[in-house]
């Protein structure tokens, strides 16, 4: 696949002031002018500066940039960085043809062992991340971070395309996850399909609460959606959506490190940015920048966990003594002392769900049970796998 064909190289106008040899730009390879050679690297920046919902042009076609300015005058990590920054991608003649290339070239990343990381562009082109997916022949996890859930029906794509993904044939969907959510932006008919369904939704004050206690959930995804109206708008006032409440920046960025965690998780998008609507130093590019510095620094930290090498890991067999089921069997890493619970499968879901059947969780759902009560992630799951 030629990716040169997909993307406008980076400004050279926004290297200029860059200097700083411990800069976050001067650690990774930037398509310039010619693009460096996929091989050898681990993750893959590509902008998007489109819009194209409904034919309009809105500030959101300009963020990419200068998301990437931020980012680039950050200091390095302490990972190894092994990553590329392809450029801007070449949006379609519409929005479909732009769904259809952002599927390729992730699909591409994907299936070398990079991860794309997409910052810019409207929150509805998470639909062609996620389309990346169908040619891998496994089922997902998908995460969306968002005040609202967009699944309305409307002639707007940015309002449907949570909908668009469950709905998608052929359907490789496994599960839906939904973090910060405002309970008054949204009909409480959506959250109930959600349930029904087996899928997660937590409202923001949930994760304000109790935000160590979702990283199981962002364990399990393989594809990040981040939209920054989940942002209150004193922290990110740069988008269309931005609302006096929701997640602060620190915690948007706790996010970001725990899925950066995620061994599974193949693909991030950061969307929704419009520099228009933000302040004169362009704060919310800012934390969106440290948001896409810690998901990356997380990413270069992963420590190559494998349930399948047991000497990594101690096994918990919990007796329950009170009906079904007799026993939940649970192991910690010894490595990053994380934990997952085992979900029995039945014979006929071997072959579909056994990439599932490890369950990420807590402490808090071993502690559970071992007070002989059955853990509410054990049984949830236990109804999505049979």
């Amino acid at each position: 696949m030629d990716l040169d064909l997909f993307f406008t190289p980076v400004d050279e106008q926004i290297l200029d002031k860059i200097s700083s040899i411990s800069s976050f730009y001067k650690g990774i390879n930037v398509n310039i002018g010619k693009l460096p050679d996929l091989e050898g690297h681990t993750i893959a920046l590509l902008g998007i500066n489109s819009y194209q919902n409904k034919g309009s042009e809105t500030g959101i076609a300009k963020g990419a940039d200068i998301i990437r300015n931020k980012l680039y005058n950050l200091k390095k990590g302490e990972g190894a960085h092994n990553i590329i920054d392809l450029g801007n991608l070449n949006p379609g003649v519409d929005l479909g043809e732009t769904y259809g290339r952002l599927k390729e070239v992730c699909e591409h990343l994907i299936r070398n062992g990079v991860v794309p990381v997409i910052i810019g562009g409207a929150h509805n082109l998470d639909y062609g991340q996620f389309m990346a997916y169908e040619g891998l022949e496994k089922l997902i996890t998908v995460l969306n971070v968002d005040a609202f859930l967009d699944m309305e029906e409307s002639e707007h794509p940015e309002k449907t395309h949570i909908h668009n993904m469950l709905v998608h044939e052929p359907n490789y969907l496994f599960h839906y996850s939904h973090l910060a959510y405002q309970s008054y932006l949204i009909e409480k008919t959506s959250i109930n399909v959600l349930e029904r369904l087996y899928f997660e939704t937590y409202r923001v004050g949930y994760l304000r609460e109790l935000l160590k206690d979702v990283e199981p959930i962002i364990r399990e995804a393989d594809m990040l959606s981040f939209d920054i109206s989940a942002i209150r708008s004193a922290d990110a006032p740069g988008s269309n959506n931005a609302q006096p409440f929701g997640l602060t920046g620190e915690e948007a960025c706790q996010i970001c490190w725990y899925a950066g965690q995620n061994e599974k998780l193949s693909s991030a998008g950061f969307y929704e940015y419009d520099p228009t609507l933000d302040d004169n130093t362009h704060k919310t590019a800012s934390v969106i920048a440290t948001m896409v510095w810690y998901f990356l620094e997380g990413v270069n930290l992963r420590k190559g966990e494998s349930l399948s090498n047991t000497k990594n890991y101690l096994k918990y067999v919990v007796e329950m003594h009170s009906g079904s089921p007799a026993s939940i069997v649970f192991y910690k890493s010894n490595i990053s002392e994380r934990w997952w619970m085992e979900i029995p499968l039945e014979d006929k879901s071997l072959a579909t769900f056994g990439r599932n059947s490890l369950a990420p969780c807590s402490y808090s759902d071993y502690e559970t049970a071992t007070k002989g009560e059955v853990p509410d992630r054990y049984v949830s799951m236990l109804a999505r796998l049979n």
